[in-house]
């Protein structure tokens, strides 16, 4: 497609003789050659031989209209490329939206049956440990029952020691408070438990 000559002229596609001429005369004047210097000269007369060019077919009635009948043509040939374009950018689009579901599709199906597998083996392990743990939890288990029953450490004497110790330390602190020790000396069944053995061993 070529250059559109309205767009050369900076005018609207409507604009009347009148303002395409005026907008020409500005253009010629500001574009001219002879009032640019030697090394852009001949770029400004190509922008120059592209104004009249437009002007000459935009100034005549005749040769404008026909100019606007090309123009629609050209504009609907594009507009048809467009749509063509765009029809098959979207088919594009959708096959690859398809191949993209198919293929996550596929490796959802791959991952769950990996998954599945994963979960199976990690089951049977999980399983296999627990059966384990309870196994050396009842060995333990009766290990430490034979070692309660059958075995006394030196600690357990100690403990006990200690614990009379301290009974027969309360006692004798008890035993020396007045009022309780006058109750002791005074009661006959303490007297009898007291004299219990000495009256024992005499008979």
């Amino acid at each position: 497609m070529k250059q559109n000559y309205y767009e050369i002229l900076e005018v609207d596609k409507n604009a009347s003789p009148e303002i395409i001429k005026k907008a020409y005369m500005t253009l010629a004047k500001k574009y001219h050659p002879d009032l640019q210097s030697e090394d852009v000269k001949h770029l400004y007369e190509e922008k120059l031989k592209l104004i009249n060019e437009a002007y000459e077919t935009l100034s005549d009635n005749t040769k404008r209209i026909e100019y606007n009948k090309t123009l629609i043509s050209e504009l609907d040939t594009l507009r048809q490329k467009i749509d063509t374009l765009s029809k098959e950018n979207e088919l594009l689009k959708k096959q690859h939206q398809n191949n993209y579901q198919t293929q996550e599709d596929s490796y959802y199906k791959a991952s769950n049956n990996m998954s599945s597998q994963t979960n199976y083996n990690n089951e049977q392990t999980k399983t296999t440990h627990q059966q384990n743990h309870y196994n050396s939890y009842i060995e333990n288990l009766k290990n430490r029952r034979y070692k309660t029953k059958y075995k006394k450490y030196p600690k357990d004497y100690f403990k006990n020691f200690i614990a009379l110790l301290l009974t027969f330390s309360i006692l004798f602190l008890l035993y020396q408070i007045p009022f309780i020790k006058s109750f002791l000396d005074n009661n006959n069944v303490i007297k009898f438990i007291m004299t219990f053995p000495e009256n024992f061993l005499n008979r």
